[in-house]
């Protein structure tokens, strides 16, 4: 009887240790194991975690809350593809796809990484706001990189490591953040905000794609809301893709079909089907199944977004966000079609009907009409003369032409400008009898009278009598101003080809109800003639490359002078510079107060006369 007991104890003592050992093997698989393969997408579904600072739905990530990013996430798992763009509106995600891959590759396919943004300042606020809180509430990351606060060096604000690979953020304004170590996934965030060159060493996408060469399973996403039609990177990236659209099936007839905003009908707020014309509701459509579909074959997988497919976005906001750009003009309804419709804006400035302009014009009853709010003016500078045009401004930056006038001397003595002086202090009447002065005036300091513009306009500062100076290129319309010359003069650097982009465009308005409507004189007195209006248009655009990127010039059509556009450029430049609220100046002008707020420096200090060592 012992003897069987003890056999038996031993079988069972045998079958206890056989369950340890298949446990300890089956622990070491798993340790040993590699990690299961993984999407991007599955990857943000389970370890993923929204920040409360970033995010107006923290917590855990799901990409079913808006399904049209799981393709774009997944296909860079795709290897046979290299290369993915997304031109997409705002609101629709964008820059979680890409924290979402970056995240992917730290936590599950480690290799370098480069993030480009358009400057150095917005590569350390991205890292900062975006990256940093990732890292912190996604315990898989925060696992992998260490604390910035750390000594080691291998987590700093703009380059960060972790087991097997780092990440590089950097300004596509920065020549030295592109060069040297290799990168397997380049990431590019608002490409078409890139300046064209990376100091002198030439397009900076280029140059960060030149580093994944040593890689053949290299990466490289560029995301990007559009902006100008022909000129917009991120668009002719996407023209060379697939080209794909988020395409819903329609509740009636099943048609998948994108959404487009020539579909999108006002009253009720839906949808028309584009086959079968059926109307549905916003809720209705983004319940119903969607997909991507291409309209190319290519290696390059592009995909399109617009805001009407965003769960965070309502129609309705979109439709009322459209009617007030629409309202307030040209300038807004171009934003609202980069950022809501993730369209670049086409810039129909061509030939300009100068018959039209010409017969628009009108006779005043008075120096200035009772729309005008305040007055600004451009003044040019010539070698035997000064070119100056006083233009008033209404709500809405509706203009009025109101006097050309040519002073004929030599800008080096002193005489030409004191009539300058008195002509920019002159009081101008309405048709009761009120009286406003000139609010804001530039004068062009580009020419062959430097000094003498710096000169005349130093002492005069007190009554933004501003002296500046023309900048080409993608520049912003006005620039901060700087003393950098001998007067200690303020001067402002003008982005010339917005300013006339800008005057293009509001010639084009047909109605005089809309923003930007530009009004002009029939009065003979006030010089706006045939000739005037040949120089106002005198200019067209055109595009050229300049190693290998779209540069938008303005250049003269033929042997016109083109002073007149060049004024009016000045003058509404003067307009941004005085910056003046022009709702409480209406107010006031209907209340029946003559000077506005903006204009009560010119009247307490009148001008200071020529001093013997300038103007």
């Amino acid at each position: 009887m012992s003897n069987k007991t003890e056999r038996l104890e031993a079988l069972q003592e045998i079958e206890v240790n056989r369950k340890k050992t298949s446990e300890l093997f089956r622990d070491l698989a798993k340790i040993l194991a590699p990690p299961p393969k993984l999407k991007v997408s599955e990857w943000a579904d389970r370890y993923r975690k929204l920040s409360q600072e970033s995010s107006a739905e923290p917590g855990q990530w799901r990409t079913d809350r808006a399904p049209y990013q799981r393709e774009i996430m997944d296909s860079v798992n795709d290897p046979d593809v290299e290369n993915v763009v997304v031109m997409s509106s705002a609101q629709v995600g964008k820059s979680e796809i890409l924290n979402n891959i970056i995240g992917y590759f730290i936590d599950h396919d480690p290799y370098p990484m480069l993030l480009l943004q358009p400057t150095l300042d917005l590569a350390q606020a991205y890292s900062k706001d975006r990256i940093a809180p990732m890292i912190r509430d996604t315990p898989v990351l925060s696992e992998k990189i260490g604390d910035a606060r750390s000594r080691d060096g291998d987590n700093t604000l703009l380059h960060k490591k972790f087991p097997g690979g780092h990440i590089t953020i950097v300004g596509a304004n920065s020549p030295s953040g592109l060069a040297s170590r290799p990168i397997r996934v380049v990431l590019a965030d608002e490409v078409d905000r890139f300046p064209v060159s990376a100091g002198s060493e030439g397009d900076p996408l280029s140059l960060a794609h030149k580093r994944t060469k040593t890689f053949w399973n290299r990466k490289k996403v560029s995301v990007s809301t559009p902006t100008v039609k022909d000129l917009s990177r991120i668009e002719a990236e996407y023209e060379d893709s697939t080209m794909e659209q988020w395409c819903v099936s329609c509740p009636s007839c099943g048609y998948f079909q994108p959404y487009e905003w020539k579909n999108i009908r006002f009253e009720p707020v839906g949808m028309e089907c584009a086959d079968c014309k059926e109307h549905h509701t916003e809720y209705e459509w983004k319940s119903r199944p969607g997909e991507w579909i291409a309209r190319k074959e290519s290696k390059k997988r592009g995909f399109h977004l617009n805001a009407l497919a965003s769960p965070w976005e309502t129609w309705e906001n979109i439709i009322d966000e459209f009617k007030d750009a629409k309202k307030k003009g040209v300038e807004l309804l171009r934003t609202w079609t980069n950022t809501t419709l993730g369209e670049t804006w086409e810039d129909k400035s061509g030939e300009q009907d100068i018959d039209s302009l010409i017969n628009r014009r009108e006779r005043y009853s008075a120096e200035i009409p009772d729309g005008v709010l305040i007055l600004t003016a451009g003044v040019d500078v010539q070698d035997d003369r000064l070119e100056i045009e006083v233009v008033g401004w209404g709500l809405g930056e509706v203009s009025w032409g109101i006097t050309y006038q040519t002073f004929y001397g030599d800008p080096g003595q002193l005489e030409i400008w004191n009539k300058l002086d008195d002509f920019l202090l002159k009081e101008w009447a309405y048709e009761d009898g009120s009286k406003i002065m000139l609010s804001a005036a530039c004068i062009d300091s580009g020419g062959h009278f430097t000094q003498e513009v710096y000169q005349f306009c130093k002492p005069r500062e007190h009554r933004r009598v501003f002296a500046i100076k023309g900048v080409g290129g993608d520049k912003a319309y006005i620039n901060k101003a700087g003393r950098n010359n001998r007067e200690r003069a303020a001067l402002f650097p003008i982005g010339v080809n917005a300013g006339k982009a800008l005057i293009t465009a509001r010639l084009q308005l047909k109605f005089e109800t809309e923003p930007g409507y530009c009004h002009f004189p029939i009065n003979e007195e006030r010089n706006y003639d045939e000739s005037y209006f040949i120089g106002l248009t005198s200019e067209k655009r055109k595009l050229r490359y300049v190693k290998g990127q779209p540069i938008i010039e303005w250049v003269k059509k033929s042997s016109v002078r083109n002073e007149p556009f060049d004024l009016r450029n000045y003058a509404t430049a003067a307009l941004r510079i005085a910056n003046p609220q022009m709702d409480v100046l209406a107010k006031r002008r209907e209340t029946g107060s003559s000077m506005s707020q903006v204009q009560k420096p010119i009247q307490r200090k009148r001008r200071r006369r020529v001093v013997s060592k300038g103007l």
